[in-house]
């Protein structure tokens, strides 16, 4: 039974590390598409509004196609961009060199990037280090009422 208060939060710690992993990742991939990476004109395919699980909450997602100079049509589609984009719409993608697949249309800002970035790191940091916390206050607690792990 006193498994479970170190198996759970320590599955939980490890998405929260694989998530870090991640944002670190794309974060890095935007920031060299809008770095030096190459452009293209995409057209708007597609515009729909996901809900973000609440009532009010909604995120608009944007399915582009464009061609890259070696003649390979791309489509991605991407999050949170501009409402005022419409299906037709052609705008400027920027991708990392050699990962068409990877392009964004979003305009560069790497302030902005670089606070949710941080906002999101300092986010998984707290919830890890809670998770590990946790671990520790239950094991005290099994330390003082004598049933410790071996």
């Amino acid at each position: 039974m006193e498994t479970l208060f170190y198996v759970v939060p320590g599955l939980m710690a490890c998405g929260a590390l694989c998530a870090l992993v991640v944002v670190t990742r794309r974060a890095g991939e935007i920031r060299r598409a809008w770095r030096d990476g190459p452009t293209a004109e995409a057209r708007c395919l597609r515009v729909h509004l996901a809900s973000g699980g609440g009532q009010t909450s909604a995120a608009s997602h944007h399915v582009y196609e464009f061609s890259t100079p070696e003649g390979r049509v791309v489509r991605f589609t991407e999050r949170g961009g501009p409402l005022t984009t419409v299906e037709g719409d052609i705008v400027t993608v920027r991708y990392p060199a050699g990962r068409p697949e990877r392009a964004t249309a979003h305009v560069p800002a790497s302030g902005r990037l670089l606070a949710e970035q941080g906002c999101l790191c300092a986010f998984l940091g707290v919830f890890i280090a809670a998770c590990l916390a946790f671990m520790g206050v239950a094991h005290l607690a099994f330390a003082v009422a004598g049933d410790v792990l071996p």
